[in-house]
């Protein structure tokens, strides 16, 4: 049985149920049902259809699939912007998964740049990367802005005592992840002054159902509501746009369908993150980021 088979059955199960011992001695107070119907919420938007758990790609895989030429193996050596785009995919997957969580406002109604985020729970992933951002962040004393880690992740920071922060040889152990899963092969290239490991595609369904899903989502089942888009599928627009990887799963479209796309995601960026994460069920965490990114 697949693991999403078995989701699927306790949501069910729950929902027939009432949501539990409503009123009983451990019923939940009414923020802890809004965190349990939150965390739900989360988990449903995780599932993706279709795919059976081989194939099933976190953000970082996705969004490096998409940079990565498929005979070349390899990004652009131009793309300079894809380094801290995965750093982001990080955070949001981590809050997807709702390991950590933007702090509250408060009384002052702080903006989501300058409010910190913390550590929601530290239960490991089973993701090498990912576990390895949740560790230095629940090391961290005092909390940390999202723009901060980020920069943090990247190595991108000016303070030397923030450099042990950084994660190596990112894409190199997503490509290998993406080996694993079937998706990518391993080819040594030579490049007349160094030789390189390469990655070329060896699976194109895989990335042509993700291309087709990004293209899918701003063209036939475009709903015109951030609140009503899948919030992993949000996060996959927002940060392949910012990883300048965004292209890549528009270039097929005909010239009518690509401007129209380019349309709908010029619409998501321009949006009002604040206005946008303060709206009920909404995920701060995912607006911080994309602030982080266009501001």
């Amino acid at each position: 049985m697949n693991r999403s088979d078995g989701l699927v059955r306790r949501t069910v199960k729950i929902r027939e149920n009432g949501g539990g011992a409503e009123g009983g001695l451990n019923a939940n107070t009414p923020d802890d049902n809004q965190d349990a119907l939150d965390a739900q919420k989360d988990q449903e938007d995780n599932i993706d259809d279709g795919d059976s758990k081989e194939t099933r790609l976190t953000l970082m895989e996705e969004v490096l699939l998409l940079g990565l030429k498929d005979k070349e193996g390899y990004t652009s050596f131009w793309n300079d912007c894809i380094s801290s785009g995965l750093r982001g995919c990080i955070l949001i997957e981590l809050g997807l998964r709702g390991r950590v969580m933007i702090e509250k406002s408060g009384m002052r109604r702080r903006g989501l740049c300058t409010r910190n985020l913390i550590l929601k729970s530290d239960q490991q992933t089973g993701d090498v990367l990912l576990d390895e951002a949740l560790k230095h962040i629940k090391e961290t004393d005092p909390p940390e802005t999202v723009q901060s880690w980020i920069e943090y992740l990247s190595g991108e920071t000016w303070n030397p005592l923030k450099l042990r922060y950084q994660l190596k040889n990112v894409r190199e152990r997503l490509a290998k992840n993406l080996v694993e899963k079937g998706v990518l092969t391993t080819e040594k290239q030579n490049f007349l002054l160094f030789d390189m490991t390469t990655h070329p595609l060896s699976d194109n369904v895989v990335k042509c159902r993700l291309v087709k899903k990004i293209q899918d989502s701003v063209l036939s089942k475009w709903v015109n509501d951030p609140q009503r888009m899948n919030k992993r599928m949000l996060a996959l627009i927002f940060l392949a746009h910012a990883s300048d990887v965004i292209e890549n799963a528009f270039a097929p479209l005909n010239d009518d369908d690509y401007e129209v796309a380019m349309k709908r995601v010029r619409e998501l960026l321009d949006l009002d993150f604040e206005t946008e994460a303060a709206k009920p069920n909404a995920n701060e965490i995912l607006w911080a980021v994309f602030m982080a990114f266009t501001k």
